[in-house]
């Protein structure tokens, strides 16, 4: 059961105020009194009043300043407060109390059911502002804990009406300066993005509703990323009189859609290396397979030179699955180092000899500069040479031939470090700080292929951090070479016995039918490809360097030329564009020879103008039917 409503009755008169109280009573309200103004004020601060009846002549405070006071306390401000008078009556004194605050002015004598109806008019007034707010104070306390930005713009004029708390946390800026300038929002938005914002703002009576996504510049220049949604609200007739906005941070979100872009992109680039990077090596096993069975003159040689190509591809698979598995067992913690004092001299040394038939197959200089004192680590040899190797591998690869190739060793107090230089293609600066990142390869020119899987840096990297050191690396920039430095805890140092020389330099040197020119770096594969067209009857003519090609294409006069698209310091599909475009040599059939075989690489080639595409390792069947046309 719910309280009555309780009522103060004020008036000097006491047979008035007895009547009005009474009437009151009857119809179930609770009732108080008082019988001047000073009373009344009192009784409005203390108590729970919900309507005062009021007679305007009282003997020490007019009843209109009474309500005037009511209505200036911000504590009384609600309470209801009827006028009343029976001298007071004109129409001149009604607006003088209605414009004193009063809610209403009722001239005596009053009617009991008249003076009821008004006092219950006036509480069911009460009771709908009450309802309206609190339901304005809810909605302002959803708005305003939530962290989107929540707007309200009035139609067709779109002026901001209200806007949430969270505006300051997204936009950047005080809600006191957007309702100083309530346009400023828009300076905001991104100069790239803000005609099209601008386009969807200026159609909001047309199409009251949308969804977008931009960005917005904030004061100290950082970007952001929203989402906005735009809702109309309808009044009775259907009618859009305003719209409602939603503003989202969404930059988080982006970010990760970016990242997710990126490792979809190094997904892809890995899986379409590693086919390359496992067809290279298949393509010389399968055509020197095919040589084992041959006979004639010289095929005891061919023979032998077959199996050696096969026992170094092996090897290069081998080598390459065992980074793969080194890679998965690292990430899973499930390698383990065997741990011994190691003297870096002979991890360097271990590291030459696996990485050195790559240096002298490229004609590459190899210095090497070492300190005449024996320099100690707690490591695994195994793993040390091998990342060794691996650095050596990678500036043999990644650097043209003829090249120069540096390592040296120093002592920097409790730390050795062994810098790797070369004088290669180099990493652009973008590229250094993720060139450790699983499957990551940095950007090669648009003359050669990407090589590699991209692991082995990462893996180097890993191993390092187990022994408690780190890889980093240094680049000038594309084309200018790069280092890679190693650094890891000395143990202990020691000079030799018998003295060693503090220096060591290491100079490595390159080691009938239709007439075929075959173009490729891997010399495995073209030597391999050369005995087997040999072995079909081709008569052909095998080159590395397809820097001067046409030249030997007019000296050798080739019906075919099988071209490695992937090839060091030129484009193979500039190659063939070149040749195509050659009055003498347009007619030259072209063969595409390559470890990438997407449709994507299929029309590349094709519009270069190849005239056929071979994936290596090539059939023999499709071999003849692409160089025969």
């Amino acid at each position: 059961m719910t309280n009555p409503t309780l009522i103060l009755n004020v008036d000097d008169n006491d047979g008035a105020r007895y009547a009005k109280t009474r009437i009151l009573q009857s119809a179930g309200f609770e009732v108080m009194e008082a019988t001047n103004g000073t009373d009344a004020l009192a009784a409005v601060k203390q108590g729970p009043i919900s309507l005062v009846l009021l007679d305007v002549k009282l003997p020490d405070i007019n009843g209109i300043e009474v309500c005037r006071r009511i209505k200036a306390d911000p504590d009384s401000a609600m309470v209801l407060v009827l006028q009343t008078s029976a001298a007071l009556t004109g129409r001149a004194d009604k607006i003088r109390g209605l414009e004193g605050g009063a809610d209403n002015y009722l001239a005596a004598p009053i009617e009991a059911d008249e003076l009821i109806a008004n006092v219950n008019a006036l509480l069911r007034m009460r009771r709908t502002q009450s309802a309206l707010r609190d339901s304005e104070e809810r909605f302002r306390q959803l708005t305003d804990n939530i962290e989107d930005v929540f707007w309200m713009f009035s139609v067709p004029a779109r002026a901001l009406e209200y806007v949430s708390q969270a505006y300051p946390t997204i936009w950047g800026r005080s809600v006191e300066s957007l309702e100083r300038e309530p346009g400023s929002w828009m300076e905001a938005v991104h100069p790239e993005d803000r005609g099209y914002v601008e386009g969807l703002w200026r159609g909001v009576r047309e199409h009251p509703h949308y969804e977008a996504e931009f960005r917005i510049v904030l004061n100290d220049g950082a970007v952001r990323w929203v989402r906005d949604r735009l809702f109309p609200v309808r009044d009775e007739r259907a009618e859009v009189y305003r719209v409602a906005r939603v503003t989202s941070d969404i930059t988080r979100r982006k970010e990760m859609e970016s990242l997710l872009r990126a490792a979809d992109s190094n997904k892809n680039e890995f899986l379409a290396t590693l086919a390359h990077e496992l067809r290279n090596p298949l393509s010389p096993i399968r055509n020197a397979a095919a040589l084992l069975g041959s006979s004639g003159a010289g095929a005891a040689e061919r023979q032998a030179r077959a199996r050696e190509v096969i026992t170094r591809q092996v090897d290069h698979l081998a080598h390459l699955v065992d980074d793969l598995l080194d890679v998965a067992r690292i990430s899973e913690g499930k390698i383990a180092l065997r741990k011994e004092e190691v003297e870096l001299k002979g991890v360097i040394a271990q590291a030459i000899e696996t990485a050195g038939p790559l240096i002298a197959a490229r004609g590459h200089h190899l210095e090497v500069l070492q300190p005449e004192r024996e320099i100690w680590v707690m490591g695994d040899p195994v793993r040390l040479a091998q990342s060794m190797g691996n650095l050596l591998h990678n500036a043999a690869k990644f650097t043209p031939k003829g090249g120069q190739i540096r390592v040296e060793v120093r002592l920097d107090g409790e730390l050795v470090r062994i810098a790797v230089q070369d004088n290669g293609i180099g990493i652009a600066e973008d590229s250094l700080p993720r060139i450790f990142g699983m499957f990551t390869q940095a950007a090669v020119p648009p003359d050669r292929a990407p090589e590699g899987l991209g692991i082995g840096l990462s893996l180097v990297s890993r191993l390092l951090e187990m022994h408690g050191g780190r890889l980093s690396a240094t680049s000038p920039g594309i084309g200018m070479g790069s280092t890679f430095t190693v650094e890891l805890p000395v143990l202990r140092t020691a000079m030799p016995e018998p003295s060693a020389p503090a220096a060591e330099q290491v100079g490595h040197a390159a080691q009938g039918g239709r007439r075929v020119l075959l173009v490729d770096d891997n010399l495995d594969a073209m030597e391999m490809m050369s005995f087997l067209l040999a072995e079909m009857g081709y008569d052909a003519t095998t080159t590395a360097d397809a820097t001067h090609i046409i030249d030997l294409a007019l000296e050798r006069r080739p019906d075919v030329i099988v071209l490695d698209i992937g090839l060091p310091n030129v484009d193979g599909y500039e190659v063939a564009r070149m040749l195509k475009r050659h009055p003498e040599l347009q007619s030259i059939r072209l063969v595409a020879h390559t470890g990438y075989g997407s449709p994507e690489d299929r029309r590349k080639a094709q519009e270069a103008g190849f005239d056929a595409h071979l994936v290596k390792p090539a059939e023999l069947d499709d071999l003849e039917k692409a160089l025969q046309g």
